[in-house]
Order: C-alpha cells, then structure tokens, then sequence
C-alpha cells in the first residue's frame, strides 16, 4: 500500500526503537484523521512479510474499533491470516495469526491463545490505567508470562490520562517513551485534515462550585448545572444562528436528560436530531448513525459515545456542551470533525463548555501529571471574624456569618480561545542581535540552537538540519523556506557557517513552561 509520509516514518521509527535495542513499550501519536489504521495495517503487513509466522494480537475496548481495524487489514491484504475474537461482533477465533480483539472478550481466554502472542498492538492506549487490577493491566501481565520477549505498541490521539497524566512519565507509566508524534498543524497544512474554526459562544456554563469526582466533574452535578436557568436553550439558539450552511453537527451533552433537553430545543428550531446514549442497544445506535451519515439526522446530540471510533468525514459543526477536566476528552470530541471530505471547506468548534479556555489548544494541551492540583483544599476568609474556612461552607463555623448564595450560573463569552497553536495571539518583540551555536545531545544527531536578543531578554529556539524523522524535516525546511535559505545544508555546522537572514522581530507565546518562538518577520516586502 501507498503511504503518505508521515505513516511510514511512524512505522519506520518504530523499528528504529527496537534496533537500538529498547524493549520496553512504546508510543505511537496520531491524531484523529491522520490513518491510524492504515499504519497498524501496514506494519502487521510489513511484519509479516519480513519475519513471516510473527502472532501479533491487536487490542481495543469497543466491537467498533476491532472491526474497523479488522476491515483496513483485510482491504490492503485480502489473504491476510487475520481473525476477530469480540462477543460484540459474535466472531471467537483464538488461533489467527494476526488477532483483532476487545480486551473484555478477550481477558479470561487470553491464556487459550496459540500461538501466544510476540507482538501486542493496543489502539487508543490511552484507555490502558496504570492500576494493575484492570482488564488490560491482567491481560498484558498474562501475556509477558506466556511470552517474555513480548512488545507492546500503543497507537492514541491522546497521549495522556486524567487520572494520571501523561502515558510515558512518572512512577509505573505505561510506555517507555514517544517513538513518532505527528503534529496535527503539519496535517492542516497539507491537506490531510480539515481546518478547524472557532466563535465565541452566546453563553458557558459555569462550573464555579461544581464537586469533582476523582478529578473529573461530578457526572449528576455537572448535568443539573449545565440544565439550570435558559443556558441550554441560548445555547442552542446560538448554535442554530452561527451554523448556516452547517450539513451535520454533532453535540456533546453533559448527561442524558441535558442530551433531551438539547434534543427537545433542536427540535423547536426544526432541527432534525437524534440522541445516542452508551445505554442504547447497538441495533439502534447503528441505525441513528446511518440516518446521521445519509442526512435524515442533521445533529446527533451524544453522551460519551462519540469520542473515539466514530468517522463521519462531512461532519463541520462540533457543539461542546459538556465541560470536562480530561484534556484527552477534549481534543477527542474535536477530532470527530477534522477529516477531510468533499466540499467541506472547515469544520467549526461552538464552545459552551469553557473547555478551550480551560485547557488551551488541542495541540498545547495542559496535562496534570497525578499530584497536580491535590494540595491544599480551596478556602476563603470569613468576612466577620477572619477566620479561614473551606470554600464550600455556607455559614462560618466560628461566627455563623451567612455568605451570600452563588451567582446565577450562566457566563457570557466575550473571548475566543484558540483552538490550535497557530491560532494563538503572539507577542511581536524587536530582534537586536542572533547567535547560533550547534547543540550536541548524546545519542541525538546534532541541532541548531538560535538566541534572539531582545531588549533585556533572551529566546531561544532549536531548529533541526540533520533531522531523521519526517516531522523534524518538515518543520526545518520550512523554516529555511521562510527565511530565504534555498539551498538548506544537511548538517548543523554547515548550517551555522552560511550566512543566514537575521528577522527584525520574533513573535513569541507561552507554551507550556516555556516561551516559543512561533514567528519570524524579515521585513520583506
């Protein structure tokens, strides 16, 4: 099969992993839209091929994703030896070579696999917890004991978890490390994905005294805040306003009454929608899905069941009516609108949720590493007698001073929080002077490190002449495109003993801890 470039250096960093000779689990990023499926498909291929008889087992937590993954296999290599083991899909073939499973069919039988298995694929592995009395956890412990040498590979949109942060850092991460991420703006910029837009909603809902539940909103709390006063009808009418020309939006509900609610406001609007719940039998589901994909159904209003394995190309409207804390949930639900298709110019975010502004680009993300945010409880001080108590309290214990009731739980948005990296507003500062130095890293081949002064500051920003992988390489020849290089040199110290336009200004923003250079300005015309 014909891959872009990007999949093949995913594969091929991969094997570069193991040739160096890591054993330990390791990371695939790709983001929705970018043909995860297709880069399982081609390495099961290539692995084959190379070393045939190698038994791969491919894991996933949903009967969607096992046959999606299943059908791409089958359609790039019809004589694949591939077979299903998921009760969902009524299909148990212990004994394929190549094995597409949903860990909860296949946790009690793993034992009965022959061959066992050399190679494990887990797709979104950012569904994989850290406890080691999970299904996926037992499942991988049982299959190191049948064989050993086992690898594992994860492939996620996702490389984080609420509950513990990111997959490859901290005690018992699950990877080892990041073998291949491939940026989502490189995906925008040559076409593979679909721009994403943003406006500022009429109204958010305001999660200010919401309880959390391990550190995700309080699932009953959340929904009777997000159903309070008129939010949800001005949001909706909001959303009608804005989604002109809109073919098929798809809207994330914070419950299932918020989802009827929503439902029953589209409907007065003369929306033709659908609710789908995890509750609903699969027949059903189905259904609703394929009146969404023809156009009978205009806006499939959904309840945690539309983040992953759900590809509707033409889909142009994303509604977030569900505030979260899970940074993975976010930029999942975003995904669902960021394939390409005919005639889709962009597909535009509605944001009532306060989740861009509460989480930052889908690209930048701030993930909490566990312990984040689990120090001293939030406290106020007692007007009256000065005392410090819990935030949550009502009346002071020492003095019985009555606070005042909350405000009224809805927010109007005047800011429009970017939704990509790019999209952020950036700082211009005057460039005085530029150094550049070669950075040596072991075992890295060598970079290029350019300091910017400005004034009294000092910013740098590492660029990549000797780069191995495909996104490294991208993002050096285009900044030698935008600075005039025509012939950009192959090694760091070539590069440092050219003569390289200066910029007469940088434009820099947050990212993360650190200040990034996002721009050059060489004053052409």
């Amino acid at each position: 099969m014909t891959l872009r470039p990007y999949q093949r250096s995913a594969i091929d960093s991969l094997y570069t992993y193991w040739r160096e000779g890591n054993a330990d689990p390791a990371l695939i990023v790709a983001p929705t839209g970018s043909g995860k499926s297709v880069v399982m498909a081609e390495f099961i291929r290539e692995i084959q091929e190379d070393w045939p008889g190698t038994s791969i087992l491919i894991l996933t937590h949903v009967r969607e994703l096992v046959l999606q993954d299943y059908l791409e296999l089958i359609e790039q290599w019809p004589d694949a030896p591939a077979g299903i083991f998921s009760a969902g899909l009524k299909r148990k073939e212990l004994h394929a070579l190549v094995l597409f499973a949903s860990v909860q069919s296949i946790d009690r039988h793993a034992h009965k696999l022959d061959p066992a298995p050399e190679i494990v694929i887990i797709d979104e592995a950012h569904l994989i917890p850290r406890k080691a009395d999970t299904r996926y956890q037992k499942t991988l412990s049982l299959l190191r004991t049948m064989y050993p040498n086992l690898r594992v590979v994860g492939l996620t949109a996702t490389p984080y978890r609420l509950d513990s942060g990111w997959l490859h850092t901290g005690k018992d991460a699950l990877f080892s490390q990041i073998v291949y991420d491939i940026p989502v703006q490189m995906l925008i910029d040559e076409g593979y994905l679909s721009p994403i837009t943003t406006k500022a909603g009429a109204v958010t809902i305001d999660t200010t005294g919401v309880k959390h539940t391990g550190r995700e909103f309080n699932a009953g709390e959340l929904q009777r805040r997000a159903m309070e006063g008129d939010t949800t009808r001005q949001a909706v009418a909001d959303m009608v306003a804005r989604a002109e020309g809109r073919k098929k939006w798809i809207v994330f509900a914070a419950g299932v009454a918020h989802a009827y609610q929503i439902s029953d406001a589209l409907t007065d609007y003369d929306v033709p929608n659908a609710v789908i719940t995890g509750n609903m039998k699969s027949v059903d589901r189905d259904k609703l899905i394929h009146g969404y994909r023809i156009g009978s159904i205009r806006a499939l209003v959904n309840v945690n069941v539309l983040t992953t394995g759900f590809n509707v190309p033409s889909t142009d409207l994303i509604a977030l009516l569900r505030p979260t804390e899970s940074p993975g949930l976010y930029v999942q639900a975003i995904g669902r609108g960021m394939r390409i298709a005919p005639g889709k110019a962009d597909c535009l975010v509605l944001d009532y949720a306060g989740n861009a502004l509460r989480h930052g680009p889908i690209d930048a993300v701030t993930v909490k590493e566990k312990g984040d945010g689990e120090g001293v409880p939030p406290a106020k001080e007692c007007p009256e007698c000065h005392a410090i108590i819990a935030a949550g309290l009502r009346y002071c214990p020492y003095c019985g001073h009555e606070f005042p009731p909350p405000e009224i739980k809805i927010q109007t948005v005047h800011k429009e929080a970017p939704l990509l990296k790019s999209q952020i507003e950036p700082e211009w500062v005057a460039v005085d002077s530029v150094d550049m130095f070669v950075h040596k890293k072991p075992g890295k081949p060598d970079s290029v490190r350019l300091e910017y002064r400005c004034g009294m500051m000092t910013y740098k920003e590492w660029i990549f002449p000797e780069a191995l992988s495909e996104r490294a390489s991208y993002f050096f020849v285009k900044w030698c495109r935008e600075a005039g290089v025509a012939d950009p040199p192959r090694t760091a110290r070539e590069f440092i003993e050219i003569d390289v336009p200066e910029p007469e200004r940088i434009s820099v923003i947050p990212d993360g801890k650190y200040i990034r250079v996002a721009r050059r300005d060489y004053g052409k015309v």
